[in-house]
């Protein structure tokens, strides 16, 4: 039980620090100074559209076999560690809320819609292509 618990722990803090560090070289990459938040807007749609592919291997077990199936150390590892770090929503709040203090009306709007929508389109676009591409893959 406790050894358990501990690899979980290692799964889930190996996959939160590569999401971390993987989300600082984005944001490092994208940002420029007092710039729209683009760093933050997308590490958050491509960590919802890496949720997507990651939860139709999690809850495919009727239409995969066994061995497609993501066993629960992927996971801890992919879903909880790594996206839990690449994925900021304090971040994001930060970042709006730092807008509205400069008196800005329509860009923090625009960021917030787009995050929000942009998710959840990138999320189901995420489960889409990988059901697409597991289906012509076991076609075969």
């Amino acid at each position: 039980m406790i050894q358990s618990v501990l690899t979980s722990c290692a799964l889930v803090g190996v996959g939160g620090a590569l999401g971390a560090l993987a989300r600082f070289g984005l944001h490092a990459w994208l940002q420029t100074a007092d710039a729209f938040p683009l760093g933050t807007l997308s590490a958050n749609l491509l960590g919802c559209f890496v949720i997507g592919v990651i939860a139709y291997f999690l809850s495919s077990a009727e239409s995969l076999h066994e061995s497609f199936l993501l066993p629960e150390h992927y996971r801890l590892l992919f879903a909880v560690g790594f996206c839990g770090g690449f994925t900021t929503l304090s971040t994001f709040v930060l970042e709006v809320t730092a807008m509205l203090h400069r008196n800005e009306v329509v860009t923090p709007f625009l960021y917030f819609t787009g995050t929000l929508a942009g998710g959840f389109g990138c999320f189901y676009a995420g489960l889409a292509l990988t059901r697409a591409l597991v289906g012509l893959l076991t076609r075969g």
